[in-house]
């Protein structure tokens, strides 16, 4: 299956999967994919992430992050830029998710990092996501 936005459809599972209170979800694995799972990781939102192969095929499994009362750990996770409409920042313009209570994911020339790891290198990029 062909996608036109694999980055959207990682999202889209991670998302759907929360919402259905899921443990784990399966993803088409990518370099892309794994650096921001691996972000996910750092920051929280997520319990572990692990790269395989099932039958020929690269598999991206995300393990989930509830809470006690079993609140998820990401509440929204939201795709910014799109094929379709890129958005690009500078490093003065990298914008703030909620006041600084969630992040965003960017590419930038140095790698795939949070907006407030790009601010302190003083690097803009490509906004991927936010989440919180």
């Amino acid at each position: 299956m062909n996608l036109t936005d694999p980055v959207a459809d990682m999202l889209a599972r991670i998302r759907n999967a929360i919402n259905a209170r899921h443990q784990k979800v399966d993803i088409p694995a990518s370099r892309l994919k794994l650096e921001i799972a691996r972000i996910l990781k750092e920051e929280g939102y997520i319990s572990n992430y692990k790269a395989s192969e099932e039958e020929g095929q690269k598999i991206l499994r995300v393990y989930l992050k509830y809470g006690n009362n079993n609140e998820a750990a990401i509440s929204n996770v939201e795709r910014v830029s799109r094929p379709g409409c890129r958005v690009y920042v500078g490093r003065t313009e990298i914008p703030r998710v909620l006041g600084g209570m969630g992040i965003n994911i960017l590419t930038t020339p140095k790698g795939v990092m949070t907006g407030r790891q790009a601010r302190k290198q003083g690097l803009g990029g490509e906004v991927l996501c936010q989440v919180w």
